[in-house]
Parts: structure tokens; sequence; C-alpha cells
């Protein structure tokens, strides 16, 4: 019986590791490229294929991918799953939602990498494109006519709410520590207009499971 029992504890333990490991894989990250249209993303649906694309190319299957975008009629944080969530590194991004969108979130210009394992330019590089869109509020609802006219406007009209991935503004106010709602892009939603500001038509990509 003790034999049996230390088997079946050891068997235990080994599928909690091999889980562990499982969990850890990467799970969130900040698109290396965007469309290369600004906010025109195809939409919600072309902006998760681009989340799947760019994560499959980095070699991590078997995920169903999100953007992190609200919409007229979508809230971002609805769009994610549950978490936990991870970086490439494996470091730990967040619990669940709320602790996303709380202070206990882990997202810094250090651990909010791109798919490739990459820290993305911030304020002070150049180019700087910590200008992260999301079209949302601090609690991940949406923001209304901040989506550039829920991610197909590439042009002069339309606005985007945006989030800082480095955490780091213009001052030390909460919006310019945001990393999904610090100011909205001015100028459009083109390529050219998004980048004025800081950004590059960048946007986050979550697993939901």
């Amino acid at each position: 019986m003790r034999r049996l029992f230390l088997v079946t504890a050891a068997a235990s333990l080994a599928a909690i590791g091999v889980a562990s490991s499982q969990d850890a894989t990467m799970s969130f990250f900040v698109t290396s490229v965007g469309s290369g249209k600004g906010a025109d993303l195809g939409g919600l649906a072309g902006a998760d294929a681009h989340c799947a694309s760019l994560a499959e190319a980095a070699g991590v299957t078997g995920k169903t991918w999100r953007a992190y975008l609200s919409t007229s009629d979508t809230d971002a944080r609805d769009r994610i799953g549950k978490g936990p969530w991870f970086n490439t590194k494996g470091v730990k991004i967040a619990d669940d939602v709320a602790s996303l969108h709380s202070d206990a979130n882990a997202i810094t210009k250090q651990t909010a990498l791109n798919e490739k394992g990459e820290v993305v330019n911030g304020r002070g590089d150049k180019p700087n494109r910590h200008d992260v869109l999301t079209g949302s509020k601090p609690d991940g609802t949406k923001i209304a006519d901040q989506t550039c006219g829920d991610w197909t406007l590439s042009g002069a009209e339309g606005a985007a709410m945006t989030g800082h991935h480095d955490r780091t503004g213009l001052d030390d106010s909460a919006a310019a520590k945001s990393w999904n709602s610090s100011h909205a892009s001015r100028g459009g939603c083109s390529q050219e207009a998004l980048r004025s500001t800081g950004g590059d038509g960048l946007f986050y990509c979550f697993a939901v499971n």
C-alpha cells in the first residue's frame, strides 16, 4: 500500500510539473509589427489572425489568440480568457483579468516583449514605438469613438486610444504610466499619424487557452 501511495504521489507531482511547464509557455506578447496600414487591422478578426500568425511563426502552436482591442460593442477585457498569462520568457504578466487591470500586473518595458522575446522600443529609443493600440479605458472597457472605426480606418479620420507598454510618458500621471489607456492618437488612424505620437500600430495579444 505504501509503495502504491509513493508511486501515485510521484506520478501526481510529475503531472503537476508538466502542467506548470505548459502553463508558462508564451500566452502574452506585443506584436513585433502591425498591419502596416495604421489602425486598419481588418477589424477584430484580422487582428486576432495577426496575433495567431506571429505566434505560430515564433513556434507557439495550439493556442487561440485574441487581440487586446475594444470596439463599439466589445470590451477588450472580455476577449482574452481568464489567465494566467506569461511572456515568451516565462514571466507571469497577470493571474487573471482583475489583476491585469490593477497595480498587480507585471507589465513593464522589460516584460512586455514581442513574440520573438525582444524588448519593444519605448520612450527614449529611436524610433519610439510605445503607443500600443487598445481602444480601451483603464479597466479594459471600450471608449466610444476611439477605436479607429473598430480597427478599419487608416486615413486622417478617427482616433485610437493607446497605452504605453513601457509605462512611461511625458509626466508622472496615471495616464502616462498606463499600459492600456494613455492617450488617443492625433491626426487620424494612418501609420504616419500613429508614428507621430510614438507608435507603430502595434497591439497586445493574449492566449485565451
